[in-house]
């Protein structure tokens, strides 16, 4: 049992990083939201957000430096892939009355489930599934951009980027889809590679949204492109049941518009989250929840 009076749970994403302080007794007192938190992309710059938003949330939940020593750090991270690199980050942020540090796959699905046996499909900028039985998690796809990430954001994104190109260079049917792409480079190709040479996952999930719009207009290209990340989707409830979780959630910036997509029975399978994975955190740490509140 934790001795903490406060905790903070940390969701560093690879879209944005989202930090929140509770009090022990869960209720929950203030909440800041800012830019990426990505350690595989800039681990300095991924430890920097964390630390200005909680020195924010610190601030204005009137607290100071002498409560870090009674205030418990969960920190869930996009892609955490070894114990040496959560090691790394909770040795960066030391100082605090106790640090624990895990995918945000897992603190997504300690979300889900409160503590209890469950599975979680991350369906955001990236994708991964988690199942946590018995206590024991298993992480399922999370490999990043270059290796995973099928059903994403970012991958729903990067095909429709890929196919703009094919249709510029006259190697498939010009859609409605790819001529708005296209705009966005004034069908320039060249600007287009010059683009995806720095672009980031989350630069290339920003044209998912319109892949969904094109989607449900009923564009063949859209539908080939919703209808492969949808498969992916089902490739993970399938994975994770087989690891034994009975119930499952969806959560993630495209797991709604790629429901319609489903198969009726996996759709009717996943269900919606108990809580998010900032809460996951916060409960990973040893902290409780209740409804928002002040300090008083």
């Amino acid at each position: 049992m934790s001795t903490a009076q406060f905790f903070i749970g940390v969701d560093g994403g690879a879209t944005r990083c989202r930090v929140r302080m509770r009090a022990a007794s869960g209720r929950e007192i203030v909440e800041e939201v800012g830019p990426a938190a990505n350690i595989y992309v800039d681990f300095d710059a991924a430890l920097g957000v964390i630390r200005e938003l909680v020195a924010n949330v610190i601030a204005k939940a009137a607290l100071g430096a002498a409560n870090r020593r009674e205030t418990a750090l969960g920190v869930g991270l996009a892609g955490l892939s070894s114990a040496e690199d959560a090691a790394r980050v909770a040795a960066a942020l030391s100082g605090w009355a106790r640090v624990e540090v895990a995918n945000d796959a897992v603190t997504a699905c300690i979300g889900a489930n409160g503590l209890s046996d469950g599975g979680l499909i991350i369906a955001g900028t990236g994708t991964a599934g988690i199942a946590r039985v018995g206590g024991v998690a298993k992480i399922v796809g999370g490999r990043g951009f270059l290796l995973g990430d099928d059903g994403s954001g970012a991958r729903i994104g990067a095909d429709a980027v890929r196919a703009a190109l094919r249709a510029f260079d006259g190697l498939e049917p010009m859609s409605g889809l790819s001529r708005v792409v296209l705009d966005e480079f004034a069908s320039d190709p060249v600007r287009m590679i010059k683009w995806a040479q720095t672009a980031r996952p989350g630069d290339y999930g920003a044209f998912a949204p319109r892949v969904f719009e094109a989607a449900r207009a009923g564009e063949a290209g859209a539908l080939e492109i919703v209808g492969r990340a949808a498969r992916a989707v089902v490739a993970l409830s399938k994975a994770l049941e087989g690891l034994g979780a009975e119930k499952i959630a969806i959560v993630g910036g495209v797991a709604a518009p790629l429901r319609a997509h489903l198969p009726a029975e996996v759709e009717a399978r996943l269900r919606e989250p108990e809580h998010d994975a900032v809460d996951g955190a916060i409960l990973l740490v040893g902290g409780t929840l209740s409804a928002r509140g002040d300090l008083r």
